[in-house]
């Protein structure tokens, strides 16, 4: 009697643990009632029908999704491995588990075939100094794609993209013969402005001789305090042109 008991009291909790789910608030369960969906519930506690019912729950959050190293040929024939991570979440639990049989594996191989098929279409340079705008072709491809599924693809990034070694020393020696043109531009520039205040300061003497003699004295000034050594200028007539005229004039 006793042993009976027991059993229908197992019987009992197994019925009554198969009736009531409990949802957390990022949860929704998708409700089967022989075979066919009748609601979608949650969060909190969900009671089923024993045998009847059928419960899958799926996650709302934002999932984090790595997208495997891809062998890529790109538009100018240079062969390259690009990664990346998608950001996505379910938007409408119904079509995740009706559209398609399993959407998180079905996003993981359209991310993979979506990211060779755009970056064959780029050249290297693009690939590199545009990746803002590949990012957003991607997002916008995947997302039009998952639509049907009932979920969205908020966000895609490139991760890494691998060069080969010879590609690497040949981006590097472009990298650095670009360098080198920027500071010819830059001296050249230097050189010009220079040369300009330099004629600007020629005329200006020009129409006043006591300028340049006071600039030759102060060079033979610097030239005394910067050097211990003997040094011998020829001195021009002009320089004492205005006191020959003053010894005259007394």
């Amino acid at each position: 009697m006793d042993f009976g008991i027991i059993i229908l009291v197992i019987v009992f909790i197994a019925i009554l643990s198969s009736m009531i789910r409990i949802l957390n608030e990022y949860e929704r369960g998708v409700i089967f009632r022989l075979g066919r969906i009748i609601d979608t519930k949650g969060p909190g506690l969900i009671f089923l029908i024993p045998v009847i019912d059928r419960m899958m729950k799926v996650s709302l959050r934002t999932i984090t999704m790595d997208v495997p190293p891809q062998d890529v040929i790109t538009k100018d024939n240079v062969s390259v491995k690009v990664s990346a991570v998608i950001y996505f979440r379910v938007m409408d639990p119904n079509r995740a588990i009706v559209e398609v049989e399993n959407y998180m594996y079905a996003t993981s191989q359209l991310a993979q075939t979506t990211l060779r098929s755009v970056l064959g279409q780029a050249e290297l340079d693009e690939m590199l100094a545009e990746r803002d705008r590949i990012n957003n072709q991607l997002q916008d491809i995947l997302d039009k794609q998952t639509d049907p599924w009932g979920v969205k693809v908020s966000h895609v990034e490139l991760k890494h993209i691998d060069l080969p070694q010879d590609m690497q020393r040949a981006i590097a020696r472009q990298a650095e013969a670009e360098r080198i043109r920027r500071a010819k531009v830059i001296n050249a520039e230097g050189e010009l402005q220079a040369s300009e205040k330099l004629t600007e300061a020629a005329k200006i003497m020009g129409a006043s001789p006591v300028a340049i003699q006071l600039r030759y004295l102060q060079t033979l000034s610097e030239v005394a305090t910067e050097h211990n050594s003997t040094t011998i200028f020829p001195v021009p007539i002009d320089l004492f042109e205005p006191f020959l005229k003053a010894m005259k004039k007394s």
